[in-house]
Parts: structure tokens; sequence; C-alpha cells
């Protein structure tokens, strides 16, 4: 699995709950852009409108060598869900506090661009600082244990 982008921040602002694996609708161009590396989702978002998974404000830049027939780089891309799971998302994401983001983009096994989404809850400021110390907690012990043995 080759990742192509990650939203290393929403794992900081958000407590993942659940996380999913989506395929995108893409044009031949953005598939080219993203076999480049050129990507960036941190701003990116899920919204459900008429029953479809749309992801938004993702930027894709545009290939080198599009010419004319080149795409937009932060237009909405649909998400390829089943029915069944796109219900879900929406359910969650009418519950208070609940938002849908993409975490990774990358290149299944087959080679196919999926991402991967999350349903998070923001983290209130005392959770970040929590969450910061226990990581460094982690890697005290793990230096610790390394000059240890």
């Amino acid at each position: 699995m080759k990742i192509i982008a990650q939203n290393r921040r929403a794992r900081h602002q958000f407590e993942i709950l659940e996380t999913l694996e989506a395929g995108i609708v893409l044009q031949g161009s953005e598939v080219k852009s993203l076999r480049a590396g050129n990507c960036e989702i941190v701003d990116g978002f899920i919204r459900i409108d008429g029953g479809e998974a749309w992801m938004l404000k993702v930027h894709i830049g545009e290939y080198s060598h599009g010419g004319y027939s080149n795409h937009q780089p932060t237009r909405k891309r649909k998400l390829l869900l089943h029915a069944r799971q796109v219900n879900q998302l929406r359910v969650k994401m009418e519950e208070k506090g609940l938002t849908v983001v993409p975490l990774k983009i990358y290149f299944n096994p087959k080679g196919r661009i999926k991402v991967e989404i999350a349903v998070g809850r923001g983290k209130k400021t005392h959770d970040k600082r929590r969450a910061k110390k226990d990581q460094e907690m982690k890697r005290d012990i793990q230096r610790a244990l390394r000059r240890g043995s």
C-alpha cells in the first residue's frame, strides 16, 4: 500500500471513532497527478448530498502535462460507497459533535486509489494536552528501554 497523502492534523484535532475505506471518482489527469504525489487533504471534509457522499476541499494539483484537458484542483469528488454505508455516515453526521474527514489517500494492492475516511469527535484543548503528554511519556519509556538494552 503506497500512501499518497495523509491528514495528520485530523488525528490531532479529532478523536477517531470509526474508519472506512472508499473509492473516489477521478478524472485521468487527477490520477496522473496523484501518481506524482501532488495532493493535499488537510482542509478536506465529507458531505452527504442526495444520498451520495462527496469529498470537498481536497487539493489535487494540476497535472504538468495535462494541457487543455486538465482538472480543477479543488473540485468536489464523489466517493464510492454502498447506500447502507452512506446512510450510516449520514446518521452519524447528524449526531451532535461528530464529523467525517479524510485521513489518507493511497493506492491499494490492486493499484486502485482509495481514501480512508473517519468519523471523529472534536477534541477539547485539555484532551489535546493529555494526548501530547501521553505521547511524550511513551517516547521517554522507549528511549530508556533502548539505552538499557
